[in-house]
């Protein structure tokens, strides 16, 4: 076996350029699938990462009915959520910590001369501490803001960039739709959130004000969504369970009746957000082994070509009593080194890909050791399934024949 091993390097070893060549398919298809799985599983984690920094005892409550299964990213339509409803469960729900109601509108911000279109979200002082936002200059909201309906506001980064261009905004005045606030505090950047949109691009203002100034609905009281915090993550199902009983029991819905309310918290997003970046991971990487196909089917080629212009050794060698099996293995052999030496290569690259692009995209890519295995063994497979006809081809040739090839 060892003779038969040292032949096959040295046949690949004297067509140098073709070997390389025929390795090329293997390379790139190894390296891909591992590049591919671990960018996929990267952007998982930092996706979990950043849904988990905005708390995974964070419960979101939003009106209406969810229109499928899944964590509900948006609100309903149909029933409403008070603010009555927020307070009772604030002051009703032992498991609760703290809670933040919200009223979201958008508008155009206008300081001078400048403006810029905005979210302004309407809420109470618990939303900083439950979306773990921090003031950079100034104060945040307080419970007095909210009680006066305070015409006071704390701006996000990106509009302090955009419309003050280095002056100090506190205690400036901005209008929005043409009503004057008063700016307060400006917070700290943090960035797009894990579902897209920027969220230093805000203006919070006390949710009393947003319901008397800026909304125009017939509801008064009715707010967009709530943020809920248990005290713990082991009190998120017995918090959900408390404010669906006493939703339930405030909006007098019959036994049998569909809740006009839904809740979400922050791990169902995780689990539906990694079960997505998994089947993304599945694609890409069955994507990427099409290219190991078709090395593989490259391998087949050349090994076939091989066949083709070596057929008077392969006489030779069967004429002074080499057996069919030795020729057959040694053409797997070569097949089977061309994969693996191939696999490593690309192994190298793939890693060096993962490295250069978690840099790049500043998240992790974290490579497993199932995935270069996998990637080995299939690259191995490959040799042997693609090696193994130009293989039979050459053991089935008979000696006579053989030498008699021109």
């Amino acid at each position: 076996m060892f003779e038969l091993f040292r032949t096959a390097i040295s046949s690949l070893w004297a067509n140098k350029t073709r070997s390389i060549l025929t390795m090329l398919g293997i390379v790139i298809g190894v390296g891909a699938v591992i590049a591919m799985v671990a960018i996929g599983n990267g952007a998982g984690e930092e996706m979990a990462d950043v849904i988990s920094g905005m708390g995974v005892n964070m419960i979101m409550i939003f009106p209406g009915t969810p229109n499928s299964g899944g964590a509900r990213m948006s609100a309903g339509s149909g029933a409403r959520l008070t603010l009555s409803d927020i307070r009772a469960i604030e002051d009703e729900c032992w498991s609760i910590q703290a809670v933040a109601p919200q009223i979201t509108t958008g508008s155009q911000i206008i300081f001078e001369n400048r403006n810029w279109a905005s979210s302004v979200t309407g809420t109470t002082p618990g939303f900083f501490s439950i979306r773990e936002y921090q003031a950079e200059r100034g104060r945040l909201l307080d419970d007095e803001d909210e009680r006066n309906a305070a015409k006071v506001a704390v701006l996000g980064s990106t509009l302090v960039r955009e419309l003050f261009s280095g002056v100090d905004p506190i205690g400036k005045s901005i209008r929005i739709r043409n009503i004057p606030f008063e700016v307060v505090g400006t917070l700290a950047a943090k960035g797009q959130s894990a579902m897209g949109p920027d969220q230093d691009d805000t203006v919070v203002i006390p949710i009393t004000t947003a319901q008397r100034r800026l909304t125009r609905s017939s509801f008064a009281d009715s707010i967009n969504m709530a943020f809920v915090q248990a005290k713990d993550v082991s009190m998120l199902e017995s918090a959900m369970s408390e404010i669906t009983g006493l939703l339930r029991q405030r909006h007098r819905l019959a036994p049998d009746a569909e809740n006009d309310f839904s809740l979400g918290n922050m791990t169902d997003v995780i689990n539906s957000l990694s079960q997505s970046t998994r089947v993304m991971t599945l694609l890409l990487g069955s994507v990427a082994s099409i290219s190991l196909i078709v090395g593989g089917i490259g391998i087949m080629n050349i090994m076939l070509v091989s066949v083709t212009e070596r057929t008077r050794e392969i006489g030779i060698r069967m004429a002074i009593g080499a057996s069919a099996f030795d020729i057959r293995v040694q053409f797997l052999l070569e097949a089977m080194l061309l994969s693996l030496v191939g696999g490593i290569i690309g192994i190298l690259l793939g890693y060096g890909a993962s490295v250069v692009v978690a840099q790049l995209l500043e998240w992790p890519a974290p490579i497993s050791g199932g995935s270069i295995a996998l990637a080995a063994g299939f690259s191995c497979f490959i040799g042997v399934f693609f090696g193994f006809y130009p293989a039979w081809k050459a053991s089935s040739l008979r000696p006579i024949d053989a030498l008699r090839f021109e």
